[in-house]
């Protein structure tokens, strides 16, 4: 996406207000279904990503992949998000500004006040329509944790939770771990 306009039919809002975000310097910013969201997460926040993070990280390096938080285009919606943690693999991680929820191996969105909804629904929702094959809501204000797999057009087919915080979850292959939810 290098322009903002769709050449010969006039300006495209979809492409638009993607290529505004993108070119928005400084924080995170996320478009939800339309709407421009800064994302401002507090320590607590941080604090809770960066516990699964550090439980998934050797498998992520064993399987030649990155994790972070970089962006995801959801293309033919008004939709841009910027997930608490991605798991892609390295090769994908070098190419742009931007992959596809289907290019993910895990995505990892934790909740708080402001956002618990759009992550419980709307997320989750977009996630299985656009691929993402697994899906892992850390859900603070529930203290639940519920990974979800299989995607399709109509969500997620395979639901594991919620577990209370404290419950071993397995994430199957390709990653084939247990985390440790006790810290959350």
């Amino acid at each position: 996406m290098t322009s903002a306009y769709d050449y010969g039919e006039g300006i495209d809002p979809e492409r638009a207000l993607k290529y505004a975000i993108q070119h928005h310097s400084g924080d995170r910013t996320e478009i939800i279904e339309g709407v421009i969201s800064n994302v401002t997460p507090g320590w607590d926040h941080e604090r809770t990503a960066k516990i699964v993070r550090r439980q998934i990280e050797r498998r992520v390096d064993e399987l030649g992949c990155v994790e972070g938080s970089g962006n995801l285009d959801l293309p033919r919606s008004p939709n841009w998000y910027v997930p608490d943690v991605a798991v892609v693999p390295d090769h994908l991680a070098r190419g742009g500004s931007s992959l596809l929820p289907d290019q993910t191996l895990l995505i990892v969105e934790v909740t708080s006040e402001s956002n618990a909804e759009t992550d419980r629904v709307v997320k989750r929702k977009r996630y299985a329509e656009y691929g993402a094959p697994l899906y892992l809501l850390v859900d603070r204000l529930d203290k639940t944790v519920t990974l979800f797999s299989e995607p399709g057009r109509l969500g997620y087919a395979r639901v594991d939770g919620p577990h209370a915080f404290g419950t071993p979850v397995r994430l199957p292959e390709p990653f084939g771990i247990v985390l440790d939810t006790g810290a959350l």
